[in-house]
């Protein structure tokens, strides 16, 4: 079972995702926190395998429970909740750990696929980016610690970089090229390596800025 913990202000968001997710039946809802505070002592007790974060709430926000917990290395693979406004909060929210977005609006399909995306170390940055969002990584100001002139990617890293835009985990990667896994580990740390950064959705983020993917 993959378990999740929702966080989110509104009483109705919480019920109408916790009730899609409840038609899953390899996803569990373990635990609910209605602002930021509580999140950021709950999910490190609960240790859930993916948490849905909303953005917006009061006493602390979505930003900073990504980074409270980043900083203290205890933030699970976390799907951002959103809506269309929130781009530049968003862009803010990736380059603080999280994994990736998905609008409030979402349908079963989409939800469900994205906690087992992201549960099994897939990422839900490029499929989703809006325009405004891709706009948005030239406008903001570059907060990735990162070389100013990344050393170049080889081809088969340019392709595993391309697939893990995708949103794919590593085996689903090694199935596609027909490698090792642990092949695909060698070449993703080498990835964030030259670029800089420290997990895979900035080196997602990091691609799009620089137009290799």
């Amino acid at each position: 079972m993959i378990s999740v913990c929702l966080v989110d202000d509104q009483n109705l968001v919480r019920q109408g995702v916790r009730s899609l997710l409840g038609l899953a039946e390899d996803i569990c809802v373990v635990a609910e926190c209605a602002d930021g505070a509580q999140a950021v002592v709950d999910i490190p007790r609960v240790k859930p395998d993916v948490v849905l974060l909303d953005l917006r709430m009061p006493n602390m926000s979505g930003l900073e429970v990504l980074q409270a917990l980043s900083a203290r290395n205890e933030l699970p693979p976390t799907i951002i909740l959103t809506t269309f406004d929130d781009d530049q909060l968003v862009l803010q929210g990736l380059k603080a750990g999280a994994r990736g977005f998905l609008l409030k609006d979402v349908t079963l399909e989409q939800l469900v696929e994205a906690v087992r995306t992201v549960a099994a170390g897939g990422s839900l940055v490029a499929p989703m980016v809006t325009q405004r969002l891709l706009a948005g990584v030239g406008r903001m100001q570059n907060q990735f610690t990162s070389l100013e002139q990344p050393d170049p990617l080889t081809e088969r890293e340019t392709e595993i970089l391309r697939l893990l835009s995708g949103g794919y985990s590593n085996k689903e990667i090694a199935n596609s090229l027909k490698v090792a896994e642990g092949t695909v580990k060698n070449h993703v740390s080498n990835i964030l390596s030259k670029l800089g950064v420290r997990d895979r959705t900035r080196a997602v983020l990091k691609a799009l800025e620089l137009g290799i993917v």
